[in-house]
């Protein structure tokens, strides 16, 4: 027969065996979630397979040069835009696109660049469109450290006057290039303080990011002017990204529009008039060729 004390241990074994089972199935679901995080986030980060490849794209029109960058994975397309009158050396600027588009997106929305006596060179994203490899920040980094490369060398472009300018993933593309290169300012449209940064969202470790682009820590470093552009209704990318990029730039300036994600900027007039000062205070451009441009819109 068994003691009291024995029955009494068998008593409390079995109320605390469903317990420890509920547990650590538990356990067993989070962490099998956050496995499914870590192999899908790419997917999630770099929605390429949803953005349908446009035709072979015609690129007779005047200034439009097709590069391609040679990266250790294949070639990565890219598209420089010349600036509409001959100043050279010119300064230039290198973009990087949001992660649901393509290169071919933005020639004719950033077109005002070249009327200012300014280069665009527009930098495809490796797997996307017609490019090579796979995106990741590795992959990315090498890319537009090769870009830069690229323009910086070229005889109509003043190297002392290259800007950066990112909007949303493409400001993490930007940030990770200005901790390798040197620029003359950044601009960062829509932007995220990091991807770790949404991990709260899925209630899941920021370890688990593989490709955390820390915008916050690269704008800490950089010493240079940094326009933050944001919207204050940006159901991507809360506006309070915007808010801690601005407070942690060195030389910061910040411009709020009634906006959301997609729809930033909501007036292209009042945003090109806003660039255009900022790049004027920065010394990039001419303040008398900025300013006759200014009037004539």
């Amino acid at each position: 027969m068994p003691s009291n004390k024995s029955v009494l241990g068998m008593t409390r074994a079995t109320k605390v065996n469903p317990v420890l089972k509920i547990l650590a199935v538990a356990v067993g679901v989070y962490m099998a979630y956050c496995a499914l995080l870590f192999f899908v986030q790419r997917q999630v980060i770099f929605p390429r397979y949803l953005i349908p490849t446009p035709a072979a794209p015609d690129l007779k029109a005047p200034g439009i040069e097709r590069l391609w960058l040679e990266a250790s994975f294949g070639k990565v397309e890219a598209w420089y835009v010349a600036p509409g009158e001959a100043n050279t050396p010119a300064p230039a600027v290198i973009f990087g696109h949001g992660n649901g588009e393509l290169i071919d997106y933005w020639p004719n929305e950033l077109g005002r660049f070249a009327s200012m006596g300014v280069g665009l060179l527009l930098v495809e994203y490796p797997g996307y469109g017609r490019s090579a490899g796979s995106p990741s920040q590795k992959s990315i980094s090498e890319t537009f450290t090769l870009a830069y490369d690229l323009l910086s060398v070229r005889s109509d472009v003043d190297p002392g006057r290259i800007v950066l300018f990112g909007r949303s993933l493409g400001g993490g593309a930007v940030c990770d290039l200005a901790l390798k290169r040197p620029s003359a300012a950044v601009i960062l449209m829509s932007a995220f303080k990091s991807v770790s940064a949404f991990t709260v969202r899925y209630l899941a470790p920021a370890f688990l990011i593989r490709d955390p682009f820390d915008n916050l820590a690269a704008v800490r470093r950089y010493a240079g002017p940094v326009l933050v552009i944001h919207g204050n209704s940006d159901e991507v990318v809360p506006f309070s990204h915007g808010q801690a990029l601005h407070a942690a730039a060195r030389n910061g300036r910040m411009i709020v529009y009634e906006a959301g994600h997609n729809d930033c900027p909501p007036d292209w007039a009042v945003f090109w008039r806003d660039v255009e000062g900022f790049l004027r205070a920065a010394g990039i451009l001419q303040k008398d060729r900025a300013l006759t441009r200014f009037q004539d819109s």
